[in-house]
């Protein structure tokens, strides 16, 4: 069937509802007789807790519970929050219980909950609760812990590693030996977090009568919650349901399993009543999980036209306190270090270090923007030393299209081999700097100098493993009133998944997307879901959506050739009927033939049919499929106070066959934007104790409107051979590629002074310092 809607930049059904004030985020639900949580957290990165005196608490008016470990179930005191992602490398897998059991080994870490009116009396409450702490020694800096005589994150660990692992491609060690040019970088890249608009939220309400726990929650993937609902509570699959409705902004940690979900869960329970727990801008800053430090070393050997013989290092990755998504973060970074470019030979060490600090997991990118960081400031130093254009070093080393599928030599997170399935590197950036004016660039650099002012161009190339498996499933059904809806367990925060899956299957339907409900999130309407992270709905839900509508669409056909004695060929589907094709007004209605296929009450199924006019599909890649980019920066420094203005940004991107391209241009745009924070602004800094420093938007920087670049977008569609759709992901994209540019933007506006960039964030203080350390050097 030709496609109408897919591929049209429609405008998104979700909208309307958000812009009358109508959107239902976790704290618009209000239920009856709810009550309010909130937590005693360590104040301490790293201390024994000891004695617990809720007495003071308890007597307070309004207060139901004040619970600590020692009063959570049985199920949950025998037991750790899930590790979701095991892996044979983690030497040392520790995860936290659900509160505090004898020791905290993060700042902010729960160790009781109390359970009151409202959450000002729960707040107050938590004040009265007195907490035996004895500090221990904290550790702060993931390099400075493998040192020796370093204090330990966990009291009786082994060490402060969590994780060892090499990759290797070829003999690095013998390429580095007969190389012309060996040049070595060593990169720091800061932590930082989300910081969504709207932070964490759950409701719990337990049924007695049922014995059964609904979940209201703001997540990324309901399904995945409840699996940890039911092994944390030893329940059957019947006893909890999950919920998440609209959500504002998830960015990959909301994906995550919290302790508070458990908490509130066993508050209510304990109370008979619904509980509700928001979580506040102070606990975002300390609780919500974040991303990076990592400490890279590396090096990498060309040839004299600077064709690349191998890149080797180590790579030093802050895991935090605890290890919910075992190694998957630094595994993403480590394999995406290859990019773009053909690397015969590559060797990379990867150690993943606890530190007193709350957990890093994948935040928009998981990774992968610090990989990019890394190799594009390796091809702007072979650049600079072989006095090269940066451009002409990339073009140099692409991978090309007709070496499509092209196996890396190593291993992603989902076990299989890292093979390219498609894409068109050179002519991505060949569009990136047309549309760019990149050729006009020296003119206007010149020009500014001569007047004082200093411009800065970089580029940027990323290629991103997206559709991760292992399924997303979809059920399509039409009601016996001619309704039709899509089920699925994506779970969106922003990705317009009840368009773009309207979209795909009213193409197989022959109705229009606004004819289609979409709804997503909820384990009651599907049974197995993953959610929405890793740039991955398109390809996995898109296509089950695709696969079920199809199967509808065929069984609505058979259905109505029976009950119009003609043959399936000879129909279509339009407009909410099936029609013959030589006679249109020859027709049934999607209402008629949904009747029809549910059976009447006494007879027999005519024709074998299943019952009911549905299907549920379960797409399962076979591997990842491989979107790339590549963006250009165009800057301006101020030399007196730091400040960098970004005057240009283009990007041009290839996501495969593009669904909805406003769609797809918002996902990136935003990308960049979550870019230009990682790039100039967003620092998350502790003390030597791993007391936070930074803990309100006072302290920790966001990118305001006028920080945010106009973005210049092209749109290249090399189709995936690997799913029905031929789609690959684009949420991630434009945040992946772009700190890497602006790095090399800046790098080249101070050109003149001799500084280099080798680090992220590139602040305005930074640079006045960095000014200052060459001016120094000058004079000395």
């Amino acid at each position: 069937m030709a496609s109408t809607w897919f591929g049209a930049s429609v405008k998104r059904k979700e909208d309307p509802a958000f812009l009358q004030g109508k959107g239902r985020y976790i704290d618009d639900i209000h239920l009856p007789g709810m009550l309010h949580a909130a937590f005693v957290r360590s104040p301490y990165a790293h201390a024994k807790v000891g004695r617990i005196d809720k007495d003071a608490a308890l007597t307070m008016p309004g207060v139901h519970a004040v619970l600590t470990f020692a009063d959570l179930p049985e199920p949950v005191r025998r037991q750790t929050l899930p590790l979701l992602v095991p892996h044979p490398a983690l030497r040392q897998p520790f995860m936290p219980h659900a509160l505090v059991k004898d020791e905290a080994c993060y700042v902010g870490e729960p160790v009781a909950c109390v359970i009151a009116d409202s959450r000002y009396l729960a707040e107050d409450a938590a004040d009265r609760v007195e907490v035996e702490y004895q500090p221990l020694p904290a550790v702060n800096d993931c390099r400075d812990a493998l040192g020796e005589g370093a204090p330990l994150a966990h009291a009786g660990a082994e060490s402060n590693v969590a994780a060892r692992f090499p990759l290797r491609v070829g003999d690095a060690d013998r390429a580095f030996s007969g190389a012309a040019h060996v040049f070595r970088e060593k990169i720091y890249q800061h932590r930082g977090g989300p910081f969504f608009i709207e932070c964490r939220g759950a409701i719990a309400q337990y049924d007695a009568a049922a014995d059964s726990y609904l979940l209201h929650v703001s997540s990324q993937g309901s399904h995945r919650l409840k699996r940890c609902m039911l092994e944390m509570f030893d329940l059957g699959d019947h006893q909890v349901r999950v919920v998440t409705p609209d959500v504002g902004g998830g960015f990959g940690p909301k994906g995550a399993f919290y302790p508070e979900y458990v908490n509130i869960a066993v508050a209510s329970r304990l109370t008979g009543r619904p509980v509700k727990w928001i979580e506040d801008r102070r606990e975002n800053f300390l609780t919500t999980h974040q991303e990076r430090d990592q400490y890279w070393d590396m090096e990498i050997a060309v040839e004299g036209n600077a064709k690349i013989i191998g890149v080797r290092g180590q790579l030093i990755h802050e895991t935090g306190a605890y290890v919910p998504w075992g190694i998957v973060l630094p595994w993403i970074t480590a394999t995406t270090v290859p990019g773009p470019y053909v690397i015969p030979n590559f060797k990379l060490d990867v150690v993943s270090v606890f530190t007193n600090k709350i957990q890093t997991t994948p935040v928009r990118g998981a990774g992968r923007p610090e990989a990019v960081v890394t190799m594009e400031r390796l091809m702007d130093r072979v650049a600079r030393e072989l006095k090269l254009d940066r451009a002409e070093v990339r073009r140099r080393n692409f991978i090309q299209p007709g070496q499509m599928p092209y196996n890396v030599g190593i291993i992603f997170r989902d076990g299989r081999p890292v093979t390219y399935d498609s894409g068109d590197y050179p002519a991505c950036q060949a569009a990136a700097l047309a549309a760019s004016d990149y050729a006009g660039f020296g003119s206007r650099q010149a020009e500014a100098r001569k007047a004082g002012r200093h411009l800065g161009i970089g580029i940027s190339n990323a290629v991103e493993a997206t559709g991760l498996g292992p399924y997303e499933g979809a059920t399509a059904r039409i009601a016996t009133s001619g309704k039709i809806a899509v089920y699925t367990g994506a779970t969106p925060q922003g990705q317009s998944h009840k368009t773009t899956l309207a979209q795909i299957a009213a193409d197989q339907l022959g109705v229009d997307y606004n004819d289609v409900t979409v709804v997503t999130a909820d384990t009651a309407t599907i049974s197995l879901g993953m959610g929405t992270f890793a740039a991955r709905t398109a390809v996995n839900a898109g296509s089950s959506v695709h696969l079920a509508a199809k199967e509808v669409a065929a069984k609505a056909k058979k259905i109505a050739a029976g009950m119009m004695e003609c043959m399936e060929d000879d129909l279509e589907l339009d407009g909410g009927y099936v029609r013959l094709k030589s006679a249109p007004d020859v027709r049934k209605s999607f209402a008629e033939i949904a009747v029809r296929s549910i059976g009447t009450p006494g007879f027999s199924m005519a024709g074998g049919l299943a019952p009911g006019l549905e299907h549920t599909s379960y797409f399962t890649p076979e591997q990842s499929v491989y979107s790339n980019g590549t963006h250009v920066a165009e800057v301006e420094v101020d030399i007196e106070t730091g400040a960098v203005r970004i005057l240009r940004f283009t990007v041009a991107h290839d996501c495969g066959r593009v669904i909805n391209p406003l769609i797809v241009d918002g996902q990136v745009v935003g990308g960049v934007a979550h870019g230009v924070g990682n790039a100039l602004f967003e620092r998350m800094v502790y003390d030597e104790n791993a007391q936070p420093l930074t803990t309100h938007f006072g302290e920790y920087l966001l990118p305001l409107a006028t920080d945010v670049p106009h973005v210049d977008l092209v749109h290249l569609e090399t189709p995936s051979p690997l799913n029905p759709l031929g789609v690959k992901g684009a949420g991630e994209g434009g945040t992946i590629a772009s700190i890497a540019a602006i790095l090399s933007a800046v790098e080249n506006a101070l050109e003149p002074f001799g500084v280099t960039v080798a680090e992220a964030p590139i602040s305005p203080q930074r640079i006045v310092e960095l000014l200052g350390e060459h001016a120094l050097g000058r004079t000395r």
